[in-house]
């Protein structure tokens, strides 16, 4: 027990160290101050600003920095809709793989272009080389900086300044932060034991009959595997994802991947307190999340930890529960895994999360919920400062003050945004589609169990590609449909058809419409004259305000989704100390 508590613990520090170092170079990235990297980067971003036709870096409105958005993603979704709908005949297909259906293109399209990377397929044997190389993972790049570009462009309004560049963001997110990274992640992948080759399956004998032939898939991978936890994509370059050996062989790779993820959304707290020349605000907000997401490791663990007790009734002794895992990373990593990659809406799995214990899917599902512990790419920070806000006229109310953020008055304008993206959209992205699947459960979800546990897997679906993480309970019969089931129009055609196509409302609405609408927040605090501070102000940077914070995240979030917790994790935790499940 105690090693894999000191192995979470380890990884933990890790990432509370890099996060001043590399939260002060983003800052000077996008303060566009000097950095090491000048000399090389500042021509080539030159010729890409002309090819873009980005001019004298002119700022935008929050409109047009949103609409800007919407375009060049409708031109990439295109894009890689016609790379996957054409990969039979394109390059780089050695094991020369067909398309997949129409329906599960579209959903895929849609899926990376949101940064979400959910997969109704198996990605070794329903896309090709190229459509991984030249589709996806051209997208995994564009959505995440994408991600990190309304982030740094919301922070840029909440603390007085015009918004930016939209283009300007979005070239040098890729050239001066992802790139970088990734090539050197590439490498200590590659070192680790992941494969980067365009070779095609190797066959071998199999043990039980040498007549007998195996086909084993490999790829290009180690390049694919880096951009996928640090841009916080989640998708695998095959179906079992970061728990398949050539994904994630060992310790040190799993490291590497676990600090990916969560490195991005962690400095980039401290990044806005350089932004709002107050570094003490962003530390108590740093640590705010980090005692939040601390406490959602340790429930998740315990539950891991302890196993099932049916199981150990059983056995006969107190066991973990392995069920699900691999046992290269045993219990404490697995759970520390699942957390960070819910909590970053990352979405990558080294273990299977529907055979977790109760408490693990209560983690999950709550982590995608709230969305800021600790958030998407660039998206989930804005999500938090909208948390402050909320908080902000909640305690000005209560003692009577002007609601004030960073010396900019709270209005009407404000409330009403924030509320709209915190408590209105995700709920009606998860709750709508969920409701008509569980209401024709039998001709639509193909859920795999009953009770508890298949509510939750219907809710998880909904709620990660709402929230852009793309992970999944699974046990639904949303896959790519088989060419017999296609043949025979077996119900599992229909039930992927509508998985496929009820996900994209989902990745849609929870995408574009809090995106929007962050930046209109942005764009109404960029304009307001800053006041200056008085004895009646009151003070954000203080840990009392930070404790309200934390409650106002705890109490809105238990509000709008504690009845569907109740329904899933929590019903199935007393079934199974009941000893029924």
């Amino acid at each position: 027990m105690l090693e894999g508590w000191i192995q979470i613990a380890l990884t933990l520090l890790i990432v509370v160290a890099i996060a001043p170092f590399f939260g002060r170079y983003m800052a000077h990235v996008y303060l566009e101050q000097s950095t090491f990297l000048d000399p090389v980067l500042n021509p080539v971003e030159r010729v890409l600003y002309a090819l873009v036709g980005v001019k004298n870096k002119e700022n935008m409105t929050g409109w047009q920095y949103g609409r800007a958005i919407l375009y060049s993603n409708v031109v990439m979704g295109l894009l890689i809709f016609f790379i996957i709908m054409n990969q039979g005949w394109l390059p780089l297909n050695p094991t020369g793989i067909n398309a997949p259906t129409w329906d599960t293109a579209l959903h895929t399209t849609i899926s990376f272009i949101t940064n979400t990377n959910q997969q109704h397929y198996s990605g070794e044997t329903y896309m090709s080389y190229g459509s991984q190389m030249w589709g996806l993972g051209y997208h995994m790049f564009t959505s995440s900086a994408t991600g990190l570009a309304v982030g740094i462009a919301f922070i840029r309004g909440l603390t007085g300044r015009s918004l930016g560049n939209f283009y300007v963001d979005l070239i040098r997110s890729i050239t001066r932060i992802l790139l970088p990274i990734c090539i050197v992640g590439a490498i200590a992948l590659m070192a680790s034991g992941v494969p980067e080759t365009l070779g095609g399956a190797v066959v071998f004998p199999t043990l039980e009959n040498p007549n007998i032939s195996q086909a084993i898939a490999r790829g290009p991978v180690a390049h694919f595997e880096i951009i996928k936890q640090l841009g916080e994509n989640g998708g695998g370059f095959f179906a079992i994802n970061s728990a398949h050996p050539f994904e994630n062989p060992n310790g040190f790779s799993n490291l590497i991947q676990i600090v990916a993820m969560i490195s991005i959304p962690t400095s980039l707290i401290y990044a806005y307190g350089l932004f709002a020349n107050n570094t003490k605000q962003a530390w108590l907000v740093y640590g705010m999340v980090s005692v939040l997401f601390i406490v959602f490791v340790v429930i998740n663990a315990i539950g891991e930890y302890n196993g099932n007790p049916a199981v150990n009734a059983l056995l006969g002794s107190s066991q973990p529960n392995l069920e699900g895992k691999e046992v290269r990373f045993g219990w404490a990593q697995s759970a520390l895994f699942a957390t960070v990659t819910t909590g970053t809406m990352t979405g990558a799995v080294n273990s299977l999360h529907d055979s977790f214990m109760p408490n693990g899917g209560f983690i999950t599902l709550s982590n995608m919920f709230l969305q800021i512990i600790w958030g998407g790419q660039g998206t989930g920070t804005a999500y938090l400062f909208a948390y402050l806000i909320l908080a902000v006229f909640a305690t000005g109310l209560m003692v009577g003050r002007t609601p004030e953020f960073l010396g900019r008055k709270i209005e009407k304008r404000e409330v009403v945004l924030a509320s709209f993206l915190l408590l209105l959209v995700h709920p009606i992205a998860i709750m709508i589609p969920a409701g008509i699947t569980l209401a024709f459960a039998d001709q639509l979800a193909g859920i795999s169990n009953p009770g508890f546990h298949g509510f939750a897997q219907v809710i998880y679906e909904y709620a990660s590609a709402t929230a852009n993480n793309g992970s999944g309970f699974e046990g639904l019969g949303d896959s790519q449909p088989s060419p017999l089931a296609i043949a025979t129009g077996a119900k599992t055609t229909a039930t992927a058809l509508w998985w496929n196509l009820s996900t994209c409302f989902s990745l849609i609405a929870g995408r574009y419409v809090p995106i929007i609408g962050l930046l209109f927040l942005a764009d109404s605090m960029s304009r307001k004259q800053a006041v200056p501070y008085t004895t009646g102000t009151l003070r954000t940077d203080t840990g009392l305000f930070t404790g309200v914070t934390a409650g106002v995240i705890l109490i809105l979030g238990a509000l709008t989704f504690f009845p569907v917790l109740a329904l899933g994790p929590i019903g199935e935790a007393f079934f199974i100390a009941k000893g029924i499940g």
